[in-house]
């Protein structure tokens, strides 16, 4: 009695096409899920964080109604809160997503699929932008119970907290890709970052500035973000929100040709 053969199934190939989007769905949802499984520290807590930064202000305020303008103050400085909520929070995604992967060197398990460095630089940079996103989100609905928030420009609030967000998403990763430990990364927060946010009109208005210091200011990307933000809310803007989407354009595109050209040449992640 012969044996009967058992012919093994023939391989199948499959064809990605001119995107994998598979790969890709994959790497931004696995960078979706990395923060909302620890939503407490990652979402919760700038929230609140947020919140304590409105109640100093307005304790320190004595309660007196300030005006900025024609806004009362804390108007005026809710919109300010929600975006440093929301840039610090894209920031720290990449940023920390890279970080750990070169110093665990676990980098080389996201490098080795087929997936090319505009796909990874889309996907990383996507999923720090809906963290800001999702941050900014829970901080705006926190403060709606205590400040009266109300959208006059949907369109501005949109796109800046859209752009703002990806530009700082844009900027950890590019901060991860050249940093070789923690101490090089809060170089960055601590005398980039940080700075850049405090000094861009988020707690005042710039144009109370000295001329020098509004001259200064005029160079800061972050200044245009927060104040293309704030006018979305209140109506009235320190400078022109149509320069304010140019200069998001421009940045967004500069540090994605960046961040493009880091993964492309496998700079600082690559043996």
């Amino acid at each position: 009695m012969s044996e009967s053969r058992i012919q093994p199934h023939p391989l199948s190939v499959r064809h990605i096409g001119a995107v994998n989007w598979i790969g890709f769905w994959t790497l931004y949802s696995k960078e979706v899920r990395r923060f909302l499984k620890v939503w407490g520290q990652t979402v919760f807590a700038p929230m609140v964080t947020m919140l304590l930064f409105l109640a100093i202000f307005t304790l320190a305020l004595g309660g007196a109604v300030r005006t900025v303008g024609d806004i009362p103050f804390v108007q005026f400085l809710a919109p300010g809160l929600i975006m440093m909520a929301i840039v610090q929070n894209s920031f720290a995604n990449t940023s920390s997503t890279i970080m750990v992967a070169k110093i665990q060197a676990v980098i080389v398990d996201v490098l080795m699929p087929p997936l090319t460095s505009l796909e990874l630089v889309t996907a990383f940079a996507l999923g720090g932008m809906t963290r800001g996103l999702v941050v900014g989100i829970s901080v705006t609905l926190a403060m709606s119970f205590f400040v009266p928030l109300e959208i006059v420009h949907f369109w501005a609030v949109l796109f800046f907290a859209v752009s703002g967000s990806l530009m700082l998403s844009l900027m950890g990763l590019i901060a991860g890709v050249w940093a070789d430990k923690f101490d090089h990364m809060a170089v960055i927060t601590n005398f980039v970052i940080t700075p850049l946010a405090f000094l861009s009109g988020t707690f005042y208005s710039v144009e109370k500035l000295p001329g020098i210091w509004r001259t200064i200011s005029s160079f800061d990307p972050f200044f245009y973000m927060i104040d293309g933000f704030r006018y979305g809310f209140i109506g009235a803007a320190d400078d022109s929100p149509v320069l304010g989407v140019v200069v998001m354009l421009g940045m967004n595109a500069a540090l994605g040709w960046i961040a493009f050209e880091l993964f492309r040449r496998g700079y600082k992640i690559k043996a």
